[in-house]
């Protein structure tokens, strides 16, 4: 562990950790079809992120979140720990009580196509970033509302989450 710097490892753990749900995804998929797959993949993607979410402010030494302010730090320090460098994507606070998130190339489309799945694949990112929000009792919503892909459908992918205290 010493050869290995803090940012290293947290790379290593976010590529193992990614593909083993990427792994998961593909024999989920071989043993019950794409349709359970993809639900099952966003109900696990949003009930692992409101435990996750919890842990991760509590790291930080957060105790509770209950305003725009104290949020908008949270997603910070989340993203500190779960964002890898292979993760091409940027998230930023255009405005007060929104949040908007954009993928400018996706790993998740990419292992989807790889493993001949995109045409089908309905994506289970957002649903994590929703379940830390859920995990943290806050009241949000997310537009675009999409079914499938939307890099697939659309080129790029993106998410504004606009929030409610």
């Amino acid at each position: 562990m010493e050869s290995l710097d803090k940012k290293e490892l947290k790379e290593l753990l976010n590529k193992c950790w990614m593909t083993h749900d990427g792994m998961w995804f593909y024999h989920c998929l071989k043993e019950c079809g794409i349709e359970k797959t993809n639900k099952v993949n966003k109900a696990a993607g949003r009930s692992l992120a409101m435990i996750e979410v919890k842990r991760i402010i509590k790291a930080f030494g957060v105790e509770k979140v209950e305003t725009f302010e104290e949020l908008k730090n949270c997603i910070l320090k989340i993203f500190e720990v779960v964002k890898a460098d292979f993760m091409d994507f940027t998230y930023s606070f255009p405005s007060y009580n929104l949040c908007h998130m954009e993928m400018r190339q996706c790993f998740a489309y990419d292992g989807m196509r790889r493993i001949g799945a995109i045409d089908q694949y309905e994506c289970g990112i957002f649903s994590r970033v929703g379940g830390w929000f859920e995990g943290l009792g806050i009241k949000y919503s997310a537009t675009p509302q999409v079914e499938g892909c939307m890099m697939l459908t659309n080129g790029r992918c993106f998410r504004d989450f606009r929030f409610y205290f």
